[in-house]
């Protein structure tokens, strides 16, 4: 939820954007701070794909393993590394330092699986990033991703949920199928969400964040 958050908000912040995002179960371990240089914004916080989403679709150019003490408090803590480094790297960074003085490039950062949803010729597979309160399945296949399927609005296209075959209508507006009638559309979040028009998605199909959702590519109708 905090990578399709930050995903979300990143478009709408003006180019040289500092972003400090700490979501950290993995805090005080082996797991490493990193600095993520893309062609819009800058990106500071755990290896642990928080950063990837938003990262990914602003075109990430550089990343480096933030190494240099110079840049943290003193005395780092093992259980908040949010103050101790990644704010003092930001702060840094909006004072004129150089990425390049935090550390060396790294190519071996962690790439979640929700950040790659899979195309083949035959389906496109993702995953349920979030669940929101009125119950709307959001994928991790954003809209860019989704137009490769060649699916148009107003179309029909085949879902498979929970190992079930489910028909959509891949729609512009909630409103566009009747009311208690699913639908599929590229939701606020710019990513393919599934939903019911005044009802609640998650709870008809069984689904939960986390679980696999397919689109049917051969079947479409």
């Amino acid at each position: 939820m905090g990578a399709l958050v930050l995903t979300s908000a990143a478009p709408y912040f003006p180019k040289g954007t500092i972003h400090v995002a700490v979501v950290d179960p993995g805090v005080g371990t082996k797991r490493r701070p990193i600095l993520i240089e893309t062609s819009h914004a800058l990106y500071v916080g755990p290896d642990n794909g928080l950063l990837l989403l938003a990262a990914q679709k602003q075109g990430i150019r550089h990343v480096l393993n933030i190494t240099n003490s110079h840049y943290m408090l003193s005395r780092v803590s093992k259980t908040f590394h949010g103050r101790d480094i990644f704010a003092s790297v930001a702060a840094h960074l909006a004072s004129g330092s150089d990425p390049t003085d935090f550390g060396s490039e790294i190519q071996d950062y962690v790439i979640p699986k929700f950040a790659k949803p899979e195309l083949t010729a035959n389906e496109f597979r993702g995953e349920v990033l979030h669940i929101d309160d009125f119950g709307n399945i959001i994928t991790n296949i954003s809209a860019e991703d989704f137009e490769k399927t060649r699916i148009k609005d107003g179309s029909t296209f085949q879902l498979r949920l929970k190992g079930k075959i489910t028909a959509l209508k891949f729609c512009s507006a909630y409103g566009e199928t009747p009311i208690g009638k699913p639908l599929a559309l590229i939701g606020s979040h710019d990513f393919l969400e599934i939903s019911i028009n005044q009802g609640n998605a998650s709870k008809k199909f069984g689904i939960k964040t986390g679980d696999q959702i397919t689109v049917v590519l051969c079947k479409q109708r």
